[in-house]
């Protein structure tokens, strides 16, 4: 850390009034090296502006989700020279927005009338707990709304005659699948692209400044790679759906009734590499489907020989 050059001078409690930390927070700072010690003057303890702004950038990297034995790494190296520019611009392309779409303000009464013209109490509580709504604080009438089409896409469902809680759910259920489709992606450009900025040191500037341009360049390729997919899949799926329906000498297949059943990531993963990504989900559904006719043989079995030696009793 260098020197300061403005001469301030603080008390810890003013030193903690400052930078938002606690006192007990700063000495646990200190302990683990993350601060460094004050200038004793007499019998009083002196910290500096530079401690000040040790405080500030370490809140700021908890902010950006580190560790304090990230941030330690981090500001060793900023302390040898090394800087943290480049380590930091990279934390901003990945914590900066991957969408173009803007977030919109809405009123509550706005909002009524997009859903109808009826209040739903329930259903904007389900909306703010899936993000789709966020609270304005200051003014209960009003909410942000993250992304403007996902909200255009729910009030189209529902003038088509979707429930909101059906809605709700079926966000829900999409949700999970789309976040295991981007853990997927990441750790995919993690172990094919990232890893060799990920090393035991932090990234040198000009090593940061790289990944950040990959970061740009690769940041719409999950979007439009899922946008191609699902339009196959629409065209695949609504195809067989509609010629199902239409078909006049045999009967539709009967609709199965699905539940959503979590899995263990490493068990997923596991099927993933055995039969491929994308029969993964098919393979645990026919594991389970044999599993289940097993024990039914084995119960008809079991139930055959107990009769026979029941007969066969004098």
């Amino acid at each position: 850390m260098s020197e300061d050059p403005g001469g301030a001078a603080y008390r810890i409690e003013d030193l903690a009034h400052r930078s938002g930390a606690t006192v007990r927070t700063i000495r646990a700072y200190q302990d683990r090296g993350l601060l460094p010690r004050p200038e004793r003057r007499g019998r009083a303890n002196v910290y500096a502006n530079a401690h000040l702004s040790r405080l500030r950038q370490i809140a700021d990297l908890l902010d950006r989700g580190y560790t304090l034995a990230s941030i330690k790494e981090l500001l060793e190296a900023w302390d040898a020279g090394r800087g943290l520019g480049g380590v930091l611009g990279l934390v901003a392309e990945v914590d900066g927005p991957w969408t173009d779409e803007q977030a919109a303000r809405m009123s509550r009464a706005e909002l009524d009338e997009r859903f109808g013209g009826r209040q739903d109490d329930a259903a904007v509580a389900d909306a703010v707990e899936l993000g789709v709504l966020e609270p304005v604080p200051g003014d209960e009438d009003s909410f942000l709304v993250p992304s403007p089409q996902e909200l255009a896409a729910a009030a189209e469902l529902h003038r088509a005659g979707v429930p909101l809680s059906a809605i709700s759910a079926h966000l829900r259920e999409l949700r999970g699948q789309v976040e295991h489709i981007a853990s997927r992606f990441l750790e995919f450009t993690t172990e094919h692209v990232f890893a060799r900025y990920l090393g035991e040191r932090p990234p040198s500037d000009t090593e940061a400044a790289e990944a950040a341009s990959l970061v740009r360049r690769l940041r719409p390729l999950a979007q439009q790679t899922v946008d191609a997919e699902l339009a196959r899949a629409m065209r695949t799926f609504a195809t067989r759906h509609l010629r199902q329906h239409l078909a006049k000498d045999e009967p539709p297949e009967p609709r199965k009734e699905m539940r959503t059943v979590e899995v263990p990531t490493e068990t997923m993963r596991a099927m993933e590499r055995l039969v491929g990504m994308d029969r993964a989900a098919e393979f645990i559904a026919l594991a389970a489907e044999r599993e289940v006719r097993c024990r039914t043989l084995d119960r008809l079995a079991a139930s055959h020989v107990k009769t026979n030696i029941v007969d066969e009793t004098p």
